[in-house]
């Protein structure tokens, strides 16, 4: 998909393999991570859903947390796409969106991925996702603002977080100011006293 330039192009499959549409989250900043059920990151599906709660109560509706299992590093998420929801939910408690399976580097990588990598490569430059529990921030626009390896912790990404949920706001409220019938008159008073004297 060369031709997508927002992550609001792409419909990755679903827990169900049905289409899910990002256009969905218009306007809201997106966490996307490529998760694994049997990795020695898999704990932080805790802090993935402790930072989905921590900001969901500051700013209700404004942003998510998107899980796309994957089995491409040390077969680590061998399971059915209904075995890894009720793994995600039964020992974490899960809350956020965990979608269907998807590879995210070679010939058959999921294009919003493919997107990503193009868009904000990894340390170095280096493109493809080097394990389970990479992280890419999506903005209010769509785009790539930010992308981590799988040692970064989830908790330690609020504040960023917290920074584009601002921004998009402000984008939101301030697309276009129209003034209100008081401060239109006073700024037409001082052309009018001009034109006196």
């Amino acid at each position: 998909m060369a031709s997508a330039t927002t992550f609001y192009d792409f419909s990755p499959p679903d827990k169900k393999g049905n289409p899910y549409p990002l256009t969905d989250y218009k306007g809201k900043v997106v966490l996307v991570v490529n998760t694994a059920s049997k990795c020695g990151f898999t704990p932080q599906f805790a802090g993935l859903e402790k930072l989905y709660k921590s900001i969901e109560a500051k700013h209700p509706g404004a942003f998510t947390i998107l899980g796309f299992p994957c089995n491409q590093f040390g077969n680590q998420d061998p399971g059915s796409n209904d075995e890894i929801q009720s793994f995600c939910q039964v020992n974490y408690g899960v809350t956020f969106p965990v979608l269907g399976k998807i590879d995210v580097n070679g010939s058959k990588a999921e294009p919003l991925f493919e997107w990503i990598k193009s868009e904000k490569p990894g340390l170095l430059g280096v493109k493809r996702v080097l394990w389970n529990f990479e992280k890419a921030l999506i903005n209010g626009k769509g785009e790539v603002v930010g992308r981590w390896r799988s040692i970064t912790k989830p908790e330690s990404l609020e504040a960023t977080i917290l920074k584009e949920i601002d921004i998009a706001s402000k984008d939101v409220k301030g697309v276009e100011v129209v003034p209100t019938a008081t401060e239109t008159a006073a700024s037409a008073a001082p052309a009018e006293e001009a034109k006196e004297a």
